[in-house]
């Protein structure tokens, strides 16, 4: 049996951010479409997670990435339009319980490109 992993989420000028709460996880799957997101893997104990978000707009999916870390696998979508702020991630106006914005790294985004910048150039170096 599947299950949805919990997803949570921000939005930044450039880049929407998504990490999915997995521990552990292992045998990961990102697939990021003009317009949808799929997530997969299991965690040690071999639970399956699966989420597919069809995306409030379209996204450069070749210019998007994922990390892995012992806690976590984060996303950074490039928006296809830089600068629109998204009101939400999903296209349909529901909210799975499983998604959650992300407050702690929710801000607003008056001279934020810099540190959205070496974000981005950090993760690229691990």
């Amino acid at each position: 049996p599947r299950q949805a992993a919990k997803t949570l989420w921000y939005d930044r000028p450039r880049y929407i951010y998504l990490e999915f709460c997995v521990e552990d996880s292992k045998d990961v799957k990102v697939i990021i479409e003009d317009q949808r997101l799929v997530f997969s893997c299991k965690n040690a104990d071999g639970v399956e997670f699966y989420n597919e978000i069809n995306l409030y707009a379209r996204v450069n999916s070749k210019d998007s990435q994922e990390k892995r870390s012992d806690r976590s696998i984060t996303c950074f979508v490039r928006k296809w339009k830089e600068k629109v702020a998204w009101p939400r991630i999903t296209k349909e106006n529901i909210k799975p319980a499983w998604l959650s914005v992300d407050f702690d790294n929710w801000r607003d985004w008056e001279g934020d490109e810099e540190v959205e910048k070496a974000m981005v150039e950090q993760y690229a170096e691990v």
